[in-house]
């Protein structure tokens, strides 16, 4: 985040149709039945929805039990960056914050530490699955601050970034909910199943806002359109958790590749200034698709098109 400044995610259909004696030499269908007919482009796409989800689910099922924690590593990954960016700027963070943004002597040296020791504890709680509610409300106090402290509020593409930041906090936040219920005398009361649902639902949303960003980012090409097209379609199906999973799972690997190729700041001499920021928006990156992974592990919750189309 302070990068920004330039300082130096056995089918069976039973039936209780039984046909009439009469009906033993020509059965038909029971009244309302209609078959499916395998040549609708309709019927061929959901054939396709679910060939694709099947092989989601068998490619993906080595790495289940070890999504969950590289999804938390990797949300956190761009706040452990930045403490040791600030650790290792120190005297520039001072210089920027003293000259440019009017801190005080000594108000700027406890801002700096605050972040740092907040984004290191929080990183490590969240990490090694201790207390993550709070931690989690750390990381998201760091995110704000440093907003309003380094006067980047107002700057576009930071704001839909730290968006898709926080969906990734939100999302870990659902990930750690306990099941259990906390009751508040004399306020109505949701159940832990019930908050969990509304986090998923605002995580996912916030989610795909890196996307949105990346849209308004740069010169346009017919490939990017296409991307383009097929990303807001994408992140329309994760917002209202329509083949959540399987649509989470394109974006991971759209935006791990796009990252790669985009963002590869290791490529840049350690003395240019864009390296500062090519490493910002690959760390960021990183953990937005971290929060995806948690979304593909998780499921949409219950406030999705998904999870409608069960009960019914």
């Amino acid at each position: 985040m302070t990068s920004r400044i330039s300082i130096q995610r056995p089918q069976g259909m039973q039936t209780g149709y039984q046909p009439e004696p009469m009906r033993y030499s020509n059965p038909g269908p029971s009244s309302g039945y209609k078959a499916a007919n395998p040549d609708d482009p309709v019927e061929k796409l959901r054939a396709f929805a679910r060939t694709v989800e099947d092989n989601v689910e068998i490619y993906s099922q080595p790495l289940k039990p070890y999504l969950p924690a590289i999804g938390r590593f990797l949300i956190v990954i761009t706040f452990l960056e930045d403490s040791l960016r600030i650790v290792t700027q120190w005297s520039d963070q001072l210089w920027y914050l003293q000259r440019h943004r009017k801190f005080p002597w000594g108000i700027s040296h406890t801002f700096l530490m605050i972040n740092v020791l907040t984004m290191l504890v929080g990183s490590g709680a969240v990490i090694l699955k201790k207390h993550t509610e709070y931690a989690v409300g750390g990381l998201l106090a760091v995110v704000i601050m440093q907003a309003i402290g380094y006067g980047l509020i107002f700057d576009l593409n930071f704001f839909l970034r730290n968006l898709s930041v926080i969906g990734g906090l939100l999302m870990l936040f659902s990930d750690s909910m306990y099941t259990r219920r906390t009751l508040f005398a004399g306020l109505p009361s949701l159940s832990e199943t019930d908050r969990k649902k509304y986090f998923l639902l605002a995580g996912r949303v916030l989610l795909i806002f890196l996307f949105v960003g990346f849209i308004f980012r740069g010169e346009w090409s017919i490939i990017r359109v296409l991307v383009s097209l097929i990303g807001i379609a994408a992140c329309t199906m994760v917002a209202v958790g329509f083949k959540a999973k399987w649509s989470a799972a394109f974006l991971v690997i759209v935006l791990s590749t796009f990252n790669v190729f985009v963002n590869n700041w290791w490529s840049i001499n350690s003395a240019h200034p864009q390296r500062d920021f090519l490493k910002y928006d690959f760390f960021q990156t990183m953990s937005i698709v971290g929060g995806l992974i948690l979304l593909v592990n998780m499921g949409p919750g219950g406030l999705s098109v998904d999870e409608k189309k069960k009960t019914y």
